[in-house]
């Protein structure tokens, strides 16, 4: 994993020695410039994590070279500028093409370690403050007292101490990327960046990009594998990744290394890939749309993040997480669910999982009142009615009859049982009763057993 690395850009030799020298004692790795065109070479050859950026440099000045990384993308990273000939022209000018601060020279150097590690650590802050906008609210360990997650929690433990790549399957809104981001936040990679990518967004040409970056003529644009370059690079929904983008991404991890579009020269791959998905890429690699190779480099430790149905024990949990979490950074009023609500939660199937409790929790406190949240009020919010309790076998099937018929008066009351459960939807039917939707409707018909009555 590599350190925060920095880059010096100074006419001064003296002064570039100096600064690289107390950096490095500090931990970091330095690069070095002792002007603009040598600046924007350490720019092609690295993202730097932070920038040192001298004023007045004899072939180009570093508010020109600020004003050229400005005006590309936003800046590449943090720049902190250095002068000992500044104006508060210049410092204003500086600040308006997004430096974090401003430094004269001659240089404190407790100033300057001080200066460079608050610019990283906000860096650091607005990372996630735009994953938080995307994807509110960030869980930073997920949420649950059961075994299930008890014990999720321990392999994701023991998985984040080894470097190894990790593909994580799961119902979409299970939680998949709560347990990918808990996997960085414990692993030695946890003060590097983490990169969420959406592969739906890699088509055509724009894979190349996004992935690798591009290069045009003294411009830099940096793509998501250097940007998340000695942290985590999630690749969010891996199976809808485009064929020509499998095969362009194999060719980096084969090699360890890549080209930006329009590059000559090499970048190093230092990046832990975790991959997620909810479809069986197995499955899509027989069928041709994923890459065998790409999916054994993918598949190097399976994790599987389980539907809220199956650790339902762990909602009660879940709703209190989420009431804390609305009323504490959206400021919506706090109110508690009933004794009743909760236990026709316990029982609520959960198509939608986590993120479908999540939604439920805000939708109360928006549009409801009072202290308590009613089990009416929740059924209401939901839209759907109560789930249907289980019934004992006993009294449904005659034991004093031949088995055959025994088996079908059961089959007939078992699918009977599932209809009501989820209101007449025979796709959910078939996933709970592990048939084949074409299997489950003749034997429906089978059974004289009508499906329109109940939707």
């Amino acid at each position: 994993m590599s350190a925060t690395h920095i880059l010096v850009v100074d006419d001064e030799p003296d002064i570039r020695g100096l600064v690289k020298d107390i950096l490095e004692d500090e931990g970091y790795t330095v690069a070095i410039a002792e002007n603009g065109e040598a600046a924007r070479h350490a720019l092609r050859d690295r993202r730097p994590d932070l920038i040192l950026l001298d004023i007045w440099m004899p072939d180009i000045d570093g508010i020109t070279l600020l004003k050229e990384w400005s005006e590309e993308d936003d800046l590449p990273c943090p720049v902190i500028m250095m002068s000992g000939h500044g104006t508060v022209e210049t410092a204003v000018e500086a600040t308006r093409l997004g430096a974090y601060d401003f430094l004269e020279k001659p240089l404190s150097m407790a100033k300057l370690l001080l200066t460079v590690e608050r610019a990283l650590e906000a860096d650091k802050l607005q990372q996630e403050n735009i994953g938080l906008k995307r994807r509110a609210p960030q869980v930073h360990e997920p949420v649950g007292r059961s075994a299930v997650m008890q014990r999720l929690r321990e392999q994701v433990k023991r998985i984040a101490q080894h470097d190894t790549w990790v593909l994580i399957t799961g119902e979409s809104g299970s939680g998949r990327e709560t347990f990918a981001r808990y996997l960085h936040s414990q692993s030695a990679r946890r003060e590097r960046p983490f990169v969420d990518l959406s592969v739906s967004s890699l088509a055509g040409g724009n894979a190349s990009r996004e992935l690798f970056g591009t290069e045009d003529g003294e411009h830099t644009h940096y793509g998501s594998l250097e940007k998340a370059a000695g942290g985590t690079l999630l690749l969010d929904e891996v199976a809808d990744m485009e064929w020509e983008a499998q095969s362009k991404l194999l060719g980096a991890l084969d090699s360890g290394s890549f080209l930006r579009v329009s590059g000559n020269e090499p970048v190093r791959i230092d990046v832990r890939i975790v991959a997620v998905t909810q479809r069986n890429l197995e499955d899509e690699v027989r069928a041709g749309r994923f890459r065998e190779d790409l999916f054994y480099h993918l598949n190097v430790v399976p994790l599987n993040i389980p539907s809220l149905q199956e650790h339902a024990e762990d909602v009660p949990d879940l709703l209190n997480f989420y009431l804390d979490y609305f009323a504490t950074h959206e400021k919506l009023p706090y109110r508690r669910f009933s004794v009743g609500a909760q236990n026709f939660l316990r029982n609520y199937p959960w198509p939608g999982n986590v993120r479908e409790l999540k939604n439920l929790v805000q939708r109360v406190l928006i549009l409801g009142a009072g202290d308590e949240i009613s089990q009416k009020e929740v059924e209401s919010a939901l839209g759907a009615p109560p789930p249907v309790q289980a019934q004992a076998l006993e009294g449904l099937v005659s034991f004093d009859q031949p088995l055959r018929q025994a088996r079908e008066q059961f089959e007939k009351a078992y699918l009977d049982y599932q209809l009501e459960k989820h209101a007449g939807n025979v796709s959910k039917m078939a996933k709970e009763a592990g048939m084949e939707r074409t299997h489950l409707y003749r034997k429906l018909r089978s059974l004289g057993i009508e499906i329109k009555e109940r939707r």
